[in-house]
């Protein structure tokens, strides 16, 4: 029997499924020393089975046998480092959604505010923007019942449901008079892990918020959208992966091979050498040699990091900012079977094309810049990093904790922004500047 097995590459906040490997299971003929291994290992798996009894045997209160064993096994896992987790069927059902990109729901973005549903924007074409819904709307009800004391991801799980299936929302507006009620019908809705525009005509801006299924896609599109528009114009591109926590190996390195034409992109590592992978760039710059600027911050994580470690070593562009979060390790997602969830384990280390690992150590920018934090946000205005998580692995010389992951609300306020453009556009120069080249 085969077992499938998806790498996953985890962020400083959250992450998702990745490339599906198949995996045999090893037979092994055990030596002495395993099989006294074998046999400790059968004793203190008595230990936890007469445990386990005594507990439900004796415990105050007739304990949940599936919860006992579910602690059992979180407790397990949390004791080798912070990204290794069991996931129940929920929590295994909700990370594939995040890992696909989309969902049947609504298509509006929000947020909490004081303890009702804020609509920060709906997306552009979907049944919440076709139904009128507006930007600083504020959700009181969904299907007559009211919001008040749900949290968050409460409320969104109840607006997300089976594609041509209805809900009703009643809408605080300013202005309105009274309610508004508006009954949507759900449909599929692709989460924007990509936003582009042009800055003042010349330089094309590209912020990647996550690694999902839809991202290689949705930059290979806005990379060509901002190419038309800016025509002869265009100095570079500006790639913007602040703050993103990561998600799929096989998208960050998709990514970076859209900047690349030849070379290794990333490897991984595990336990034993010939589980060495190693993923190379294919011919081809989608961007035809313009130059590029990457920003990174301390909200920078695992994929984000990949990709601004395969433009740093190949020297393709600038990586400008402050250093990124450090998480160096590749998860894999095994199922566990219909209904049991899923182990999400750490089976290995990435390493960037010079065969830097920069698990709790994190990427260095060519160009440091930081951002002038207003007083009363400056104690929380930095990410920890990897290297104060629990339990982390450790990496390979000093490590690193504790940078910057501001972001001004107001691009005009952005000085990490304001000095990649200077720098495409030659107001700059920089040592690190690759030199411009010209496709043939």
């Amino acid at each position: 029997m085969m077992r499938k097995t998806s790498l996953i590459l985890l962020g400083a906040a959250a992450g998702a499924a990745l490339t599906l490997t198949i995996t045999q299971p090893r037979i092994v003929l055990l030596g002495s020393t395993a099989k006294a291994a074998a046999v400790d290992t059968y004793r203190q798996l008595n230990l936890f089975g007469d445990v386990f009894e005594r507990v439900r045997a004796d415990y105050v209160e007739k304990p949940d046998d599936g919860k006992l064993v579910e602690s059992a096994i979180n407790g397990m896992l949390a004791g080798l480092d912070p990204h290794s987790s069991f996931m129940d069927s929920k929590s295994f059902r909700d990370m594939q959604v995040q890992t696909r990109g989309e969902f049947g729901g609504l298509g509006i973005e929000v947020t909490m505010e004081d303890g009702l549903v804020k609509v920060v924007a709906p997306i552009d074409e979907t049944p919440a923007a076709k139904a009128g819904v507006q930007s600083n709307d504020i959700i009181t009800h969904l299907d007559e019942e009211a919001i008040q004391g749900l949290t968050l991801n409460q409320a969104v799980e109840k607006m997300r449901g089976p594609v041509n299936t209805k809900i009703k929302l009643k809408i605080m507006r300013k202005g309105a008079d009274k309610p508004i009620e508006v009954s949507i019908t759900r449909d599929v809705i692709r989460v924007r892990a990509v936003r582009s525009n042009m800055q003042d005509d010349d330089v094309g801006y590209i912020r990647i918020t996550q690694f999902n299924e839809q991202t290689t896609e949705n930059m290979k599109k806005a990379i060509s959208d901002l190419q038309t528009q800016a025509g002869d114009k265009l100095k570079g591109f500006v790639i913007d992966l602040r703050n993103n926590p990561g998600g799929l190996l096989d998208q960050a390195i998709s990514v970076s091979d859209a900047f690349l034409d030849k070379g290794e992109i990333v490897s991984t590592r595990g336990r034993n050498a010939e589980e060495t992978q190693r993923f190379s760039a294919r011919p081809g710059d989608l961007t035809k040699a313009k130059p590029i600027v990457v920003l990174i911050n301390g909200g920078s994580a695992s994929a984000s990091e990949i990709v601004a470690g395969a433009i740093q070593d190949h020297k393709r562009g600038i990586v400008l900012g402050t250093r990124s979060f450090g998480k160096g390790s590749v998860q894999t997602i095994i199922p566990l079977g219909a209904g049991n969830g899923a182990l999400r384990l750490t089976t290995a280390r990435y390493f960037t094309p010079a065969g830097r690992s920069i698990q709790a150590k994190g990427i260095v920018p060519d160009v440091e810049v930081l951002q002038d934090v207003p007083e009363e946000i400056k104690a929380r205005s930095d990410t920890r990093g990897e290297a104060s998580l629990r339990g982390h692995l450790k990496a390979e010389g000093d490590e690193q904790t504790g940078s910057q992951s501001y972001i001004p609300p107001n691009p005009k306020d952005d000085k990490a922004l304001h000095a990649a453009l200077d720098l495409l556009r030659g107001i700059k120069v920089n040592s690190a500047t690759p030199p411009t080249t010209k496709a043939n």
